[in-house]
């Protein structure tokens, strides 16, 4: 840190001088941020743009605004409890697009045989207040049997080659295509990733997320033994099964996290239905799984050891 502060986007001496009180700032405050901030209003050439960029005032704005996404989101959020305490009517800013008055004017372009007539005051007669019906939107959206449980047969082709099929690596890159693309395909994935931002201080949220986790994690560990089972393989010694399920988990949401917020990056492949997700399932295969009839288990950590070596400079590798 103390290197990008000397270094990174650091003022010229003219700005400098013409902002002392922007030098008396924290850090990144106190940096040029004429090439970052270009949303400005640009009524004259780029120096007007230069001076509201590194205007301290400019900087006052963007830090209470920090400060607004911290206390909100975290870490270390502050969560605004409602009546008596009450968990279920908790503040959930993020969620404000879901208010009352949205919520019941969008009752009328529901399909039938749904009700199609909505009011706030019917909707404040089943959750008052706004944040009871918030909490049960939450348990509901991320409910295990809403999603993925409802969508799971979809993959049962993809799960058959994997287990008994001529090629087990095709049928994984086909599971796990259909895992990724279903989850950016439903909006109960982004549900949950506000969700997550949120948890943090909010003991609903926490319990939804995490229950959501308990609820899957059986299904895909029963899964992945029964893989193992049938293609003659176990786990290398000091790997457990919820290590593995938990670490494709993450790996899966990171991914999807990934190709929601950069479309353009080559996370999916849909010509060739493959996705980065299965190469990290391959990945996590060829490093923590062995063979069941190998003798002596080797480790993860051990055979790392003994694919990297000594080092390059004792096998005579010329130093620069």
């Amino acid at each position: 840190m103390a290197g990008e502060q000397r270094h990174h986007g650091r003022m010229g001496n003219d700005q400098e001088q013409g902002y002392p009180l922007k030098r008396q700032l924290p850090y990144p405050y106190n940096q040029d941020l004429s090439r970052v901030l270009r949303g400005l209003k640009r009524r004259n050439p780029i120096t007007r743009r230069n001076k509201h960029a590194n205007d301290p005032v400019t900087a006052s704005y963007l830090y209470a605004a920090i400060q607004l996404i911290q206390r909100h989101l975290g870490p270390g959020a502050i969560r605004r409890p409602g009546a008596a305490g009450d968990p279920d009517t908790v503040e959930r800013p993020l969620l404000g697009f879901l208010s009352q008055r949205a919520v019941a004017a969008e009752v009328k372009h529901n399909p039938p045989p749904f009700h199609r007539v909505g009011r706030v005051r019917t909707l404040r007669d089943r959750w008052e207040p706004h944040s009871r019906f918030i909490a049960d939107l939450l348990r509901f959206g991320l409910w295990p049997w809403h999603y993925p449980a409802a969508h799971l047969h979809e993959a049962a082709d993809a799960e058959d080659e994997m287990l008994h099929g001529p090629d087990p690596v095709r049928g994984l890159h086909r599971l796990c295509f259909w895992a990724l693309t279903r989850m950016l395909d439903t909006p109960i994935f982004r549900l949950g990733l506000i969700a997550a931002a949120e948890a943090e201080g909010d003991p609903v949220i926490g319990e939804v997320i995490s229950g959501r986790y308990r609820k899957n994690s059986p299904f895909w560990k029963q899964f992945y033994l029964e893989f193992l089972h049938t293609r003659g393989l176990r786990l290398r010694p000091g790997i457990t099964l919820d290590e593995c399920a938990d670490l494709l988990a993450a790996v899966a949401d990171g991914v999807a996290i990934r190709a929601l917020a950069d479309p353009a990056s080559p996370v999916i492949d849909r010509a060739r239905r493959r996705c980065l997700l299965g190469t990290a399932a391959l990945a996590v295969i060829a490093g923590c799984v062995e063979r069941a009839d190998s003798t002596g288990g080797v480790s993860l950590e051990d055979a790392v050891r003994d694919m990297i070596g000594e080092p390059a400079a004792a096998v005579g590798v010329k130093e620069a």
